[in-house]
């Protein structure tokens, strides 16, 4: 993953910043090479399980409305915080159980103001219980991702982690677009300009920062923050030039509830110990 690093030394890079990656690469192979055999199997279920949220949860607004797709989606912290008790051994306190509870029920808020239309894209109940169906698989499979991070990033550095996740979801999405006969090329400029857009920003930022923290934090808390997404769409939707949608009552109750309990929940965990940070320094 480092390889693909905009150098800081210019377009031509230096004989040091390619003997740092080659390093960088076997510190990443010596690491994949001492995970146990069940260490890498989770490693290889949580690649296919964020392949299987990115496609059910896209897939689910065909079928069903937005507001209803991201109210179930919104339910990972719950499920995030119930795995995490139980095989992480990470249990919430009471004080961020009820923050949890809180961000969630002001993130169903927002999402739930948006109702008011069609069952669903399509007009029929049927096709809208399918879209809902595809929308909570999402969301667990998305929580049972995160948790598996959390136990990988005890032992995993970050750039050896996401490499290896990444490519375990990148095969996953690309045999189901196979298996499902979806064309991927030839695609118009502009699309592919909104897909390196989505991959530089969303993923390496986005995902890759919920991953870095996954080493320092609970995943109930890491998850939790996720559940911003809509307020910070909704900053991004008002200013814009092109859109200027302003959010109505439900959504801004719903957004202060909703950080209101990621703030109960978040200085609810006790402090860290002091660490290291090997993380974020590039080779």
């Amino acid at each position: 993953m480092t390889r693909h690093w905009p150098s800081r030394c210019g377009a031509l890079g230096s004989r040091s910043s390619s003997s740092s990656h080659f390093s960088a690469i076997m510190h990443g192979w010596r690491q994949w090479a001492s995970l146990t055999r069940g260490d890498l199997l989770v490693a290889l279920a949580a690649g296919v399980l964020l392949a299987l949220h990115f496609w059910s949860w896209n897939t689910s607004l065909t079928y069903t409305s937005v507001a209803a797709s991201v109210v179930l989606v919104n339910t990972q912290p719950i499920i995030v915080a119930t795995f995490s008790a139980v095989w992480l051994r990470e249990a919430p306190n009471r004080r961020q159980w009820s923050g949890i509870a809180l961000a969630v029920f002001g993130a169903c808020i927002v999402g739930w103001g948006d109702f008011g239309g069609s069952l669903s894209p399509a007009g029929n109940s049927h096709t809208t219980l399918l879209g809902d169906g595809l929308a909570l698989f999402g969301g667990i499979a998305a929580a049972i991702y995160y948790v598996a991070g959390r136990r990988l990033r005890a032992t995993l550095d970050l750039w050896p982690y996401v490499a290896l996740i990444y490519s375990v979801c990148f095969l996953t999405l690309l045999a189901i677009a196979l298996a499902t006969s979806t064309p991927l090329l030839p695609q118009p400029p502009r699309e592919l300009a909104i897909f390196a857009g989505l991959a530089l920003g969303p993923m390496l930022l986005g995902h890759t920062g919920l991953n870095w923290a996954l080493k320092y934090l609970p995943a109930y808390l890491v998850v939790l923050t996720v559940l911003g997404e809509p307020i910070g769409a909704t900053l991004l939707a008002a200013v814009l030039p092109g859109i200027r949608e302003i959010p109505s009552t439900a959504t801004l109750i719903g957004g202060v509830l909703l950080l209101a309990g990621i703030s109960v929940a978040a200085v609810s965990q006790a402090a860290p110990q002091p660490t290291i940070d090997s993380d974020v320094h590039l080779p």
